[in-house]
């Protein structure tokens, strides 16, 4: 499908270091990495066919019941008997897709890793090429659309707010968005799923990591009092975050008059189908197109936006990041205004973002413009001085994460949030 006449269109409210992993062009905070589950009174019956998935069939029930099979029982043995601080020590050292496992590791955990890293069959490797280049060409689009777009979006989506906020992510959350944030530029790095890409590394170990969570933090003194359900992160839940990152940010390209060749569009689509499978998620609840991935989106994700008290600390949080080194480009009232014209009025409402009298209109007036010119769409030899500083955010949104320059590392959790 060609991602420019599709007639898609924008929803409104409606090892690595940071410092390579940013300036490269990734995702400035994919936040929804780690999932959980919405509202009960805002899911609707799951009536989505799973003709339309990349399965073609499936046996139609209600992700919302469906966990993770495999994964849970076992990550729930390993904090059980102990087993976690060695496996992490081990994993550490486990960085490249083609690597073999670390020797040491407990058998059962062994057995599971061999069969979670292998594609499957469905695997276009075709495909994936032509999605890194368009991941090279649209790297600075998407940098700001992963961070303002699908991170800040995740502080609206209730039960995955709450479920970061009260694991032991969100305790530091500079340090958890650049681990949820290599997701992001894993999915768009150079032979994401080849041997000597990262990108099955990061999805096999954040599996790990989301079904520790789902057995820790039903254990918290505090999740369970806001809890609508008694486990997180459901194959529904981790479709609603999946919706938030590729699913929005193809609406928002769309929206802007990106031209993106039917062949890229697909390939990016391909990109993270497959990063929906190596995170665990039946390929029955996988869309198979991009018309698809609306119609599901408008089932799961979009009626469970709503504002919660977590949700709106996080963001303030993630608003706040910039501050200590910002130049004078990354501050708050500017992220703020990116925030409000990526999600809306309604959005920045919920989460307090305040109105910016100079960007909020700059944003809305020539942003379009902006990428015109930079798509060679309008010719504008002499763009204003707005174009330049659009640009000189986008370049320097890398800045968030230059000072902390140390590798990133996704490790099974053992706790909660302490407080």
């Amino acid at each position: 499908m060609d991602g420019q006449n599709d007639g898609r269109s924008g929803r409104d409210a409606s090892g690595l270091s940071r410092r390579n992993m940013l300036m490269a062009g990734g995702a400035l905070g994919a936040l929804g990495a780690l999932s959980a589950a919405v509202p009960a009174y805002a899911q609707g019956p799951w009536t989505w066919s799973a003709e339309g998935s990349v399965a073609g069939t499936g046996a139609g029930t209600d992700p919302r019941w469906v966990w993770d099979e495999e994964a849970d029982p076992l990550v729930a043995s390993l904090l059980d008997r102990g087993d976690v601080p060695r496996v992490n020590e081990l994993l550490r050292t486990w960085t490249k897709n083609g690597q073999p496992l670390p020797a040491g590791l407990p058998a059962d955990l062994r057995d599971f890793m061999e069969r979670a890293r292998r594609l499957p069959a469905w695997a276009d490797h075709g495909k994936l090429a032509t999605a890194f280049a368009f991941n090279e060409k649209r790297g600075l689009y998407l940098g700001v659309l992963y961070g303002l777009a699908s991170g800040m979006m995740s502080t609206v989506i209730p039960k995955e707010a709450r479920a970061v906020y009260y694991s032991q992510g969100g305790a530091d959350m500079k340090d958890r968005i650049s681990k949820t944030a290599k997701l992001g530029y894993d999915v768009g790095s150079r032979n994401a799923y080849e041997p000597d890409g990262e990108m099955i590394v990061t999805c096999v170990k954040t599996r790990l990591v989301h079904a520790a969570v789902r057995h820790l933090l039903p254990q918290s003194p505090h999740w369970p009092q806001v809890a609508d359900e008694e486990i997180p992160i459901s194959q529904r839940d981790m479709m609603v975050t999946w919706h938030s990152l590729p699913t929005t940010v193809m609406q928002k390209l769309t929206a802007w008059k990106v031209p993106i060749p039917a062949a890229e569009s697909e390939a990016f689509l391909h990109s993270w189908q497959l990063a929906a499978h190596m995170l665990g998620i039946k390929d029955e609840y996988i869309p198979a197109s991009w018309s698809e991935a609306d119609a599901q989106a408008q089932q799961v994700l979009d009626p469970v936006l709503a504002p919660t008290p977590e949700g709106i600390k996080l963001a303030d949080i993630l608003l706040g990041l910039g501050t200590p080194v910002d130049a004078g480009i990354l501050s708050k009232p500017i992220l703020g205004a990116f925030t409000r014209f990526m999600l809306g009025d309604k959005i920045a409402g919920w989460l307090k973002i305040p109105r910016e009298p100079i960007w909020d209109p700059l944003l809305r007036l020539s942003w379009r413009p902006f990428v015109a010119v930079r798509e060679g769409l309008l010719p504008f030899p002499l763009a204003p001085e707005a174009y330049w500083l659009f640009d000189e955010f986008l370049r320097k949104a890398a800045l968030l994460f230059l000072s902390e320059a140390r590798p990133i590392r996704i490790e099974i959790p053992q706790t909660n949030r302490p407080s």
